[in-house]
């Protein structure tokens, strides 16, 4: 019954009108991603994003009493974000989401300022609620495999849950409607700008706006950039194999108690807006940003704890400020560190991208300066002396905080709790001893294919498609490029855990977010007894990325690359690139399979500095039709080569080999390849390539340019 009370259910109600405001935030970068994507380079609609300025409304003293008075209308805004699903073209889409996150924002702004009155603990059960809609917005995307089944890029054929989101978003405005004021004094307060006579708090003074709106815009992009999947500070800290950083599961759960751990120590406003506790928050963002592996992860965890435990003071010190001006100011800024963060690896498609060019760590001090700035600003208004508290009926006010703070922390960790069942429930397909298609014959199939950071041509997310595919192709390993969605702009998600899981695949994420790269993943059958992730020579152009592995391929080590060499309009970066893929292929004495981005003509000079300088041979030197993607081998028997078109996921095909391992005790000496082409029935069916790609394929994938696969001998 107690959950049933109107307390407890206007506070849940709130909370899921927090999910709903993370889940508007985290989809329209998303969805404006789009945009620049298929344009290489800005488009336009990035002025979208602005939409989150909204809250300047609220210096309009009508438009301000209109939502304080109707809550619901700025709710109602919010959950149009989320019935985007509907909306069929990607512009209609992406504009309609920019309405939610208008609404979303206003909705925030109205419920501080409306709430703010002191003595009530409305403004510190609003908080609470904010709080506790992030939290379960991570916990979803634990058990999602790092997707929000609300988001506008998701439906009923990609594992959406929309209609179930929308439907609870109407439950909890329903809630918002039905509800009266807590008094009458308070409903009075509504309508006007100040504050009923008997609830007034001993004299506090008002915070700066200027810095209390940076700091509330910094706060802002630390929680969406670093915490609002439970995956991003792990694949921050993830440097390869063998193991030298935590795997998102299981210990994405530690991501979200350090987070709930930090809110509860909130209410320490004392020691949360303390210059040694920002301190240890900086110092953790030291951490997570330079350095690699567990202590990196550790210093993850130490931002989390520092940057959950400010929410309160912030949005505290927001509220006794003007609120159009400091929310419009605040989300600017918000505005100013998200781009920021995108031109640190965006820096070739973008103005001024050169200055910001692979400086993450200027981003991440900016965003710390600025949480101090207004962790420091609101330290005054909420600080006081002890005689200040001594008021009559304080204690009064203080008991019913408490017991609001109380209720809201079962709550968080309620959620914490069921983060780490959804943890546990993934854990065993994470730990499974992946097998290899076919042993006996030795065979290992190497794919290669470039998927636009899982958003398809629709901009749906590709990720159930990418998944029925690669299970078709029964690849031993593969690699994927323009793999990273541990950014705001994709997303702030992972994947690859998803293909990992269900396809029972090790997997290597690869160079992490803050490597500066647009990312390059492998998945592989065979045990990796190693992986390097190198950062290719790129002095003019976006940074290049591969991943240099060696696996145990039925029991003798066989390196593969995965790489992404730069763009037509940069000569000196490809061969560079080039160049240096050469000399690790060169160096290297065990058999090797290259499946990599090249950005060539078959034959040009490139070509040769790639399969010459490298010692390795192309898969097929008479496929003249071809630019990007190549595949190259030595010291392996090729069997076969196919090239499967792209459907509507990306812009790129799919390209796959088929090879026959040598036994460990066979020398490799006189190894030489075959250039003799044979009949598919030359070989048993288990060397084949599958049967299902042939004629018109399945789901818009089939074999083309040769129509079928080609066989050697």
């Amino acid at each position: 019954m107690t959950m049933l009370a109107p307390p407890m259910r206007h506070f849940l109600a709130d909370t899921y009108l927090a999910f709903v405001f993370w889940t508007v935030l985290t989809s329209l970068g998303l969805c404006v991603w789009y945009f620049p994507l298929w344009h290489m380079g800005i488009s336009g609609y990035e002025v979208a994003l602005l939409a989150d300025t909204a809250p300047v409304l609220l210096g309009v003293p009508a438009l301000r009493r209109l939502l304080r008075q109707h809550r619901a209308i700025a709710a109602t805004l919010g959950l149009v974000g989320v019935a985007a699903y509907v909306v069929a073209s990607p512009t209609q889409r992406m504009l309609t989401v920019a309405i939610g996150s208008a609404g979303v924002m206003l909705g925030l702004g109205a419920t501080l300022y409306e709430d703010r009155i002191p003595g009530t603990g409305r403004l510190d059960k609003d908080i609470h609620a904010w709080e506790a809609g992030l939290l379960v917005s991570v916990a979803v995307r634990m058990l999602f495999q790092t997707n929000n089944p609300a988001w506008p890029a998701m439906n009923a054929s990609n594992g959406g849950w929309n209609k179930t989101a929308l439907s609870l978003g109407v439950l909890a405005l329903l809630d918002v409607i039905s509800r009266r004021p807590d008094t009458l004094a308070a409903a009075q307060a509504a309508k006007k700008d100040d504050f009923p006579a008997h609830t007034q708090a001993p004299a506090r003074r008002t915070p700066a706006w200027q810095p209390t709106a940076l700091g509330f815009g910094a706060l802002l992009f630390a929680l969406h950039s670093m915490y609002s999947d439970s995956a991003i500070i792990g694949r921050w800290s993830w440097d390869g194999y063998p193991g030298t950083g935590p795997h998102p599961v299981p210990w994405g759960g530690l991501v979200i108690s350090a987070l709930a751990g930090g809110f509860s120590m909130g209410h320490r406003a004392e020691l949360a807006t303390a210059m040694l506790w920002w301190g240890f928050g900086a110092a953790g963002a030291t951490l997570v940003t330079l350095l690699s592996g567990w202590t990196g992860f550790v210093g993850g965890l130490m931002l989390a704890v520092y940057v959950g435990s400010v929410v309160r003071s912030l949005l505290q010190g927001v509220a006794r400020c003007p609120p159009g001006r400091t929310l419009f100011a605040g989300a600017m800024w918000y505005n100013v560190l998200v781009l920021a963060h995108v031109w640190v690896v965006a820096y070739e498609f973008v103005p001024g991208g050169p200055i910001l060019r692979e400086r993450t760590w200027v981003v991440m001090a900016v965003t710390m300066a600025s949480l101090y700035a207004g962790v420091r600003a609101t330290r005054g208004a909420l600080v006081t002396r002890t005689a200040d508290n001594s008021t009559a009926g304080s204690s009064v006010a203080d008991a019913a905080v408490g017991l609001g703070r109380q209720s809201a922390r079962r709550v968080w960790w309620a959620v914490v709790a069921f983060g780490w069942v959804a943890m546990l429930v993934r854990l065993p397909a994470t730990t499974r001893t992946p097998t290899p298609f076919h042993s006996k014959q030795r065979l290992l199939t190497v794919a290669i294919w470039t998927v636009h950071f899982d958003l398809d041509n629709d901009m749906w997310l590709a990720d159930n498609r990418i998944i029925e595919a690669v299970r078709d192709l029964q690849p031993d390993v593969m690699g994927f490029l323009e793999s990273d969605t541990e950014r705001i702009i994709m997303g702030t998600r992972d994947w690859t855990q998803r293909l990992g899981e269900e396809l029972n695949y090790y997997v290597d994420y690869g160079p992490s977010p803050r490597k500066h790269t647009w990312g390059c993943a492998m998945i592989s059958k065979f045990p990796i007894r190693n992986s390097t992730h190198h950062l290719l020579p790129s002095p003019q152009g976006e940074l290049a990325c591969a991943i240099h592995a060696t696996l145990d391929v039925h029991g003798r080590d066989v390196d593969v690359i995965i790489s992404h060499n730069g763009q037509q309009e940069n000569p000196l970066d490809r061969r560079l690139q080039t160049t240096e893929l050469a000399r690790i292929m060169r160096e290297s004495r065990n058999p090797f399979v290259f499946a990599g981005y090249v950005v060539t003509k078959p034959h040009a000079k490139n070509y040769r500095l790639l399969f010459d300088g490298g010692r390795i041979h192309d898969v097929d030197p008479t496929d003249s039709d071809r630019w990007c993607q190549y595949l190259g081998f030595r010291g392996v028997q090729r069997v076969a080569y196919a090239r499967i078109s792209r459907g509507t996921i990306t812009d790129t095909e799919i390209q796959a080999a088929k090879f026959v391992v040598p036994a460990v005790e066979e020398d490799l000496a006189h190894w030489k390849p075959s250039y003799t082409r044979v009949a598919e029935d030359h070989y048993a069916p288990e060397y084949h390539f599958p049967t299902v790609f042939r004629g018109e394929g399945v789901r818009g994938h089939f074999y083309h340019v040769f129509k079928e696969p080609r066989y050697y001998k």
